[in-house]
């Protein structure tokens, strides 16, 4: 019996990304790596085109549209207007974010003029851009803070989120973090490590990370290690599939300690190898450790795991 053109297997839509952010956090260079990756990329595309763009296609590569607030029809109540209209799509919303000493930093060793006030102070550029997108930060779905970020990491990020089309679609970010320094925005559950024996109090210990062997062995040779990382591990293999079903693309989780190189290390790759075991694709990134390679000093790990 031949199956009619109704009972055929429909091939799964395009993906669909919108890309936004305050001039100077990283748009730009989002879109590149997305075209690296083989998306099908149009930029500064006016709004009200986008809905005839997109109607009707249902094949080709998948597509990334960079939407800046310079645009001639740009207006937040717009932008959140074509946020819902495509929500039946399965279209996601890319945030890159910044902050706002770090954006004026960077016209001012750049020398360049915000494209929201050519003629006035960067600053009052950085202030209109944040105000029209501020409601919209809250809508993304994945949120990426480019503060502390060079363009190759910025570009390593999206790949992360990017790079693979996972039949769950849900990409997971172990984190490692310091509380000196807060916590890194965009977490969705965090996990407090400071009650775990410190190793900095050894002295053979203190110059090495949790990356070592002998750091980690340390960690979980506290007697609440294991009940700790178990019920972690317990509470995340049964959320995962639940924001699976609720539509959810990512899941950030954190782990800190007082300088974020030790225990939350640890806790971290543990977490992380575990899950990527289990089937999930996860990415694993431990930002005190980044700042230490920076500097000069050991050498921070941030990595895909599938």
């Amino acid at each position: 019996m031949t199956e009619s053109a109704d009972t055929l297997p429909q091939a799964p839509a395009p993906r669909i990304v919108l890309v936004t952010g305050p001039s100077g956090a990283g748009r730009s260079t989002a879109i590149r790596a997305l075209e690296d990756l083989g998306y099908e990329v149009i930029d500064n595309l006016p709004l009200s085109l986008v809905p005839r763009l997109l109607e009707g296609s249902t094949h080709g590569p998948a597509l990334a549209l960079g939407i800046d607030t310079r645009n001639r029809d740009f207006s937040t109540g717009a932008f959140l207007d074509l946020i819902n209209s495509l929500d039946t799509q399965g279209a996601e919303l890319l945030y890159l974010d910044c902050r706002p000493e770090v954006l004026l930093r960077r016209y001012s060793e750049t020398r360049r003029r915000h494209p929201l006030a050519p003629a006035e102070n960067p600053a009052v550029g950085i202030e209109r851009d944040f105000d029209l997108l501020g409601p919209i930060q809250q809508r993304a779905d994945i949120v990426i803070d480019t503060s502390e970020l060079t363009i190759h990491d910025t570009r390593a990020e999206i790949s992360r989120w990017f790079g693979g089309a996972p039949k769950s679609r849900l990409a997971v970010s172990v984190q490692s973090f310091s509380y000196k320094r807060g916590l890194p925005r965009g977490l969705d559950m965090v996990f407090d490590c400071r009650f775990l024996r410190n190793p900095y109090w050894k002295p053979d210990l203190r110059g090495l990370d949790g990356l070592s062997p002998a750091v980690a062995d340390y960690v979980a040779g506290d007697a609440r290690f294991e009940d700790f990382f178990g019920k972690v591990l317990d509470l995340a293999m049964l959320l995962l599939p639940a924001y699976v079903e609720e539509g959810k693309s990512y899941l950030s989780i954190g782990f800190g300690c007082t300088g974020g190189q030790h225990r939350s290390v640890t806790m971290a790759e543990r977490l992380g190898n575990a899950l990527a075991e289990a089937g999930w694709q996860v990415s694993i990134r431990h930002r005190e450790l980044e700042q230490l390679t920076e500097a000069g000093g050991s050498a921070g790990q941030t990595r895909k795991k599938t």
